[in-house]
């Protein structure tokens, strides 16, 4: 065993920072703790993904998230363009600090690029969140998941469906020298994040104060993947279907950088448009929102984790426990698909179940890290 595990963690985006919160809590909660025998340093590297600071910055003062080592300032470009600027900059990180694993999140263009500079060093790579499939290769999402789990040889699950996609591919259950991959269902860190920062939001947000809302008497709306937003046709209707419903009940959107460019607010003007929130006033609109309407996949799980019912509008999911078992309507971009979804969800009831682990998946990360080292 090395005297001290090097693991180099790559985010770039709001959901990634989430994630690396919680592995980085359980990182230096075993450190105070005496529970790793083996000391373990941890270097970040931001790549700029977010740059804006209501989207980047404030995360990492709200989560505790130890400032990055490293900020590659990459963002604003191509999806191509700005892979291609991550690798070249991440490859260099990467030969300075020589660390025995790579750890990437989700399926952002960060990930992707993450996960190629280390497989082309030869560094062994984990991927947070692995499995997941919407079987939709126009979505960027899709091929970054698939090319990132290909390349990984700890595939981190946050769920049974998510392990059985990767049996399905063939990926191995065991990690060994032959196999160089493995396959481990360790529950979803999201449910981690939810148990710790929903009760800290109760006691620092005033975002409902401050508002002027009710609770349970609002719809919370995040509209931001590519296939809405560079969808003039989608975008209009899902904004349109926003638009009715804000004719009953106020809907607030915080409007994302991507879908800012795309649509004119005024042409909805029912709806209540807002800047970005920090995680907490996003916890907290969560929390009371009466349904929430969305194209996020952290958004459709946080639903779920604070009781609230969904409506997806996307054309699949890679969370498809929550459609089976009815907290989520998958339904598209048609307004009227939207408005039924939206009517028939208001109302439902959300039983909590274990669908996402016990809330310790960031302690069984580090764990699979640290005794998985010497193989």
């Amino acid at each position: 065993m090395p005297d001290t595990i090097n693991i180099t963690t790559i985010i770039g985006a709001r959901p990634q920072f989430i994630k690396a919160a919680t592995v980085s809590r359980a990182i230096a909660g075993q450190a105070q703790t005496g529970q790793q025998a083996t000391p373990i340093k941890e270097t970040i590297i931001h790549t700029g993904q977010h740059f804006d600071a209501n989207m980047s910055e404030v995360f990492f003062r709200e989560l505790d998230i130890p400032k990055p080592d490293y900020n590659l300032g990459i963002g604003g470009g191509s999806h191509g363009r700005n892979t291609g600027r991550m690798i070249e900059a991440i490859e260099a990180v990467l030969v300075k600090e020589q660390p025995d694993w790579v750890l990437v999140y989700g399926d952002t263009d960060s990930t992707l690029a993450g996960a190629l500079a280390a497989a082309k060093l030869h560094i062994p790579v984990a991927h947070v969140e692995a499995g997941l499939r919407s079987y939709n290769r126009i979505m960027p999402e899709e091929i970054n998941r698939i090319v990132a789990d290909q390349l990984s040889t700890l595939l981190f699950c946050p769920t049974r469906t998510a392990v059985a996609n990767l049996e399905k591919e063939g990926f191995p259950h065991q990690l060994t020298a032959r196999t160089r991959q493995a396959v481990v269902n360790v529950g979803d860190v999201m449910y981690d994040a939810a148990l710790y920062y929903g009760g800290r939001a109760q006691g620092k947000s005033r975002i409902i104060q401050t508002r002027a809302l009710t609770p349970k008497a609002f719809v919370l709306a995040t509209i931001h993947r590519a296939e809405n937003t560079d969808n003039p046709e989608r975008l209009h209707n899902i904004m349109t279907a926003l638009n009715q419903i804000a004719a009953e009940i106020p809907v607030v959107l915080p409007l994302h950088p991507r879908t800012k460019q795309k649509l004119v607010p005024a042409d909805f003007p029912a709806v209540t448009f807002i800047d970005p929130l920090g995680y907490l006033d996003m916890v907290m609109l969560e929390k009371n929102a009466q349904v929430i309407v969305t194209d996020s996949g952290g958004v459709q799980k946080e639903a779920y984790f604070h009781g609230v019912p969904c409506v997806t509008v996307r054309d699949e999911t890679e969370w498809v426990e929550l459609v089976e078992v009815r907290v989520n309507a998958l339904a598209g971009s048609k307004k009227d698909e939207i408005i039924q979804s939206y009517h028939s969800m208001k109302n439902k009831p959300v039983e909590a179940k274990l669908l996402y682990g016990n809330g310790d998946s960031a302690s069984k990360i580090v764990s699979f890290l640290t005794e998985s080292i010497t193989v």
